[in-house]
């Protein structure tokens, strides 16, 4: 459920009910003159209040209560993603998400260390959620390598543990994407009924208050649900205009599992990786979501950026987003996306930029041989 705390309160009302309130208590007009000049600080804090409000609304599912929009991290490490997640955390950002393989955890967790440790912010909270890495996926390895990650990210436990992708890599401590002499990556096989058992194991342990998966199709889902004694809360996938994942989206409401899409901007920041890890051999899709002529003209109409109206687009459907930036402006605007909304034909339109599994960006097959794995989630339509 998304909640506008902007539909509650605005500018307009605040302004008016302050001077009619001064109106009543017969002030005189000199000290109302005054008040009136203090009127854009009250706005200020006011705006500052309403903006950490708003980071906080959620999406529900069972115990777990997520906030809406949370901060992507990859592709960013080391200071850039101190400075990125320390500002996040200043302008009212809650939710934060990374992964093993994004090889940021220890940076992040130097940011948590210090605002906890300050007082300014209580662990309950936060909602910080991590990734299983794909070299882990199994059973026996669930455990050790989740300890290691809170001990980087200096947390007890985490919010949300993913398993982030249902086919294996081989064991590797030192190389995420161990590569046969054919640079191909080393594969193995993959027991996901067990490897959930494990998953469970840690939230009966206390080390993460919640389960999910990403970058599952809906058979697999469907196979963890059935075999499972908790089941998963959410699920993350890549989700925008040209994704929309409608199929995929019903299908895990009828189970009660929230979704949580990233690159909900088209990860414009996407190619360079592409291009380093498939040595440049694999062909990008050149789709960009923020320089659709439909988006900057529904952008222009509410004097909003495109990045605001495709964020404003995916809450209206009722998920979760993590937007990545390290730009302090645009993690800032990433979050102002609660004081307009979509009409219902501007979010018909939005809808029709749908392009399905043709819009997909992310279909792995920049690790190359991961397309003839058993589990490759991408052979079905969702």
């Amino acid at each position: 459920m998304i909640v506008g705390i902007n539909r509650i309160f605005s500018q307009k009302n605040f302004e008016r009910a302050l001077f009619d309130f001064i109106r009543l208590l017969f002030i005189p007009r000199k000290i109302i003159t005054f008040f009136s000049h203090l009127l854009p600080i009250f706005l200020f804090f006011s705006a500052t209040i309403m903006s950490k409000l708003t980071s906080t609304s959620v999406l529900t599912s069972g115990a777990m209560k997520m906030p809406v929009i949370g901060l992507g991290t990859w592709q960013a490490g080391g200071d850039e993603i101190e400075k990125a997640v320390d500002h996040a955390l200043s302008v009212g950002y809650r939710h934060l998400d990374t992964a093993y393989v994004y090889q940021n955890e220890e940076s992040i967790g130097k940011v948590l260390k210090k605002w906890l440790s300050s007082g300014k912010i209580k662990r309950e909270d936060l909602f910080i959620t991590t990734k299983l890495p794909n070299t882990h996926n199994a059973a026996e390895l669930v455990e050790s390598v989740l300890k290691k990650q809170l001990e980087w990210l200096n947390l007890d436990y985490v919010d949300l543990y993913l398993i982030h992708l249902p086919i294996r890599f081989k064991q590797d401590d030192t190389n995420p994407l161990p590569k046969d002499e054919q640079g191909n990556i080393i594969r193995e096989p993959v027991d996901l009924i067990s490897l959930w058992k494990a998953m469970e194991a840690q939230v009966d342990a206390g080390r993460a208050k919640s389960i999910g998966l990403s970058n599952f199709n809906s058979k697999q889902i469907a196979n963890i649900v059935e075999n499972a004694r908790i089941k998963p809360a959410n699920l993350q996938v890549e989700l925008h205009v040209y994704l929309q994942q409608k199929e995929l989206a019903k299908f895990c409401s009828q189970h009660g599992i929230t979704i949580c899409g990233y690159a909900p901007l088209g990860s414009p920041g996407s190619k360079t990786f592409f291009k380093a890890v498939s040595n440049g051999e694999t062909e990008l899709q050149n789709l960009n979501p923020l320089e659709e002529p439909v988006v900057q003209k529904i952008a222009a109409t509410h004097k909003k950026t495109p990045s605001q109206v495709l964020l404003r687009f995916l809450l209206q459907e009722g998920f979760a987003v993590i937007p990545k930036s390290s730009n302090p402006q645009r993690i800032e605007q990433n979050l102002q996306v609660f004081d307009f909304e979509l009409s219902d034909q501007e979010v018909d339109t939005l809808r029709a930029l749908d392009k399905g599994s043709s819009g997909r960006i992310f279909d792995f097959l920049f690790f190359p041989g991961v397309e003839k794995d058993e589990n490759y989630p991408f052979n079905i339509p969702f």
